[in-house]
């Protein structure tokens, strides 16, 4: 930092650089040189982390699947807020912007930064100013006077070299529940039965509510794997049979997916409410690991017939998806995107390297079914004009907000998809603003217009970033447009 001061050079930051949809590890503006965190692995309290200190303080190369297999080594009976993203994600990368994972918001999870600021000043917010021989350096999350955690979640006042990050106990009892919508014209009343359920307290995790073509895309590779290589189908015939079989198992327009974790008396209380409460709108399945692996078993066994077949091949395919609402980490995802351009030969980390263009939109939402659902179907109709189809999934996030996960797939090796996703991005937007709404999270090639929107609390920013970063150090983030 010291240096580029000096220099008058530009930092850009990241941690793995895997932020797909969002602009990955590119710079807002050119000219910029990148400071790549990705090899600052430490989890600095390796011998303090137990189920009595559920805290973990970790550096901004630390990645979800380096912190599930630390635990599962030395600690299983914690677990942690993971995402539905790559195993190789950073967790404090995530974090700072605000990602959501599968027990709510990302940002909630982190406290006590340790923060290079653009001046050259290292900053500890809250109570890791005291020093880490102090007892409350990680674990009181707030300190004393003012919170300047937040001035560095979508902000490029400084670069986060390290964070405290919370765990979470495993329970006695967990399982995943899924809830198939009966009837697509009730979208708005499940919606907010489901917002209920978390405001209840009923529904422990984050609820992901999934369009079909989020469902069945997020299946396709899992399935065909398991025919292909389970089955002897080839490639081509793979395909078929698994498109065949999605009919018949995930036929809904809808399905959510969410958690319920506890005491077994907990457990079986929340599950008897959540089915009386949906039996009318929606189809409920409880999932756990030990019915997939008898499910799986059973219908393996039986696979010469084409119902039982599916359903195997479904159960493959959904088993980490299971995990992951119970805080495993998966690949499945991005091997999902791989396979659907080809490259299933490539690993999740080297999705840039393929042909998968992938745009997100990303609205925040209150929590009202009916204008939810007026919305998205705008959205969709916007959509299909564009040639595209959306892949949504609408997360509960808090008892009082939800947030939309859209994104639009295209090749981006032809320039005319390239373009025409982007101007099917920009009139989602648009669509999304002309309804006083807002993304919560925002793409590199966004800023220029958000920033448009309201020049003047930009410009607010860019002041408040002066005396962190008064030569302007460190480079514009996709939050912080030069003004």
């Amino acid at each position: 930092m010291q240096d580029a001061r000096r220099t008058r050079t530009r930092l850009y930051p990241i941690s793995t650089g895997l932020n797909w949809g969002y602009g990955s590890a590119s710079p807002v503006t050119s000219g910029c040189a990148l400071v790549d965190l990705s090899g600052m692995r430490g989890i600095l309290n390796p011998d303090k982390i137990s189920v009595n200190h559920p805290v973990a303080v970790i550096e901004p190369g630390v990645t979800q699947g380096q912190l599930y297999d630390f635990l599962q080594a030395n600690c299983p009976e914690l677990t942690f807020n993971v995402t539905g993203s790559a195993r190789d994600t950073s967790i404090i990368g995530n974090a700072l912007d605000r990602g959501v994972g599968y027990f709510g918001p990302r940002k909630d999870d982190l406290f006590g930064l340790e923060v290079v600021c653009g001046s050259g000043q290292v900053i500890r917010t809250g109570f890791r100013r005291l020093g880490d021989d102090s007892p409350l350096a990680d674990s009181h999350p707030n300190g004393l006077g003012p919170m300047l955690d937040g001035l560095f979640s979508q902000g490029n006042f400084g670069i986060v070299t390290s964070a405290c990050f919370r765990l979470l106990p495993r329970r006695p009892k967990e399982v995943a529940v899924s809830l198939a919508l009966r009837n697509s014209v009730d979208l708005a009343a499940f919606i907010d039965e489901l917002c209920r359920l978390k405001r209840d307290g009923l529904l422990a995790s984050v609820t992901h509510i999934g369009n079909k073509a989020r469902s069945q895309v997020s299946l396709m590779y899992g399935m065909t794997q398991y025919l292909e290589q389970s089955c002897g189908f080839k490639p081509a015939a793979a395909l078929i049979e698994a498109e065949r079989a999605l009919r018949l198992v995930a036929p809904s327009e809808w399905t959510s997916l969410g958690a319920v974790t506890g005491n077994q008396g907990q457990v079986r209380a929340a599950l008897g409410e959540i089915k009386q409460r949906m039996r009318k709108l929606a189809r409920v399945m409880v999932v756990s690991a030990g019915l997939l692996d008898i499910g799986f078993k059973l219908t393996h066994a039986l696979r010469f017939m084409p119902f039982a077949r599916a359903n195997a091949a479904a159960i493959s395919a959904i088993r980490p998806l299971h995990g992951l609402a119970l805080g495993v980490p998966t690949d499945a995802a991005i091997d999902n995107l791989l396979w659907k351009f080809g490259r299933s030969d490539l690993q999740a980390v080297d999705l840039d390297q393929s042909n998968c263009g992938l745009l997100f939109i990303s609205p925040a939402l209150p929590q009202d079914g009916a204008l939810v659902t007026q919305v998205i179907g705008e959205l969709n109709a916007i959509g299909l004009e564009h040639g595209h189809t959306l892949y949504i999934t609408v997360n509960i996030e808090t008892p009082t907000s939800l947030v939309a996960i859209i994104n639009l797939l295209y090749n981006r090796s032809e320039a005319d998809a390239v373009d025409k996703a982007h101007r099917c991005a920009d009139a989602l937007l648009a669509h999304i603003h002309a309804n006083g709404l807002e993304v919560y999270r925002a793409r590199t090639d966004m800023m220029a217009e958000l920033v448009a929107r309201d020049p003047e609390y930009w410009k607010l920013v860019r002041n408040l970033k002066q005396t962190l970063d008064p030569d302007n150090v460190i480079a514009p983030g996709r939050y912080n447009m030069d003004v």
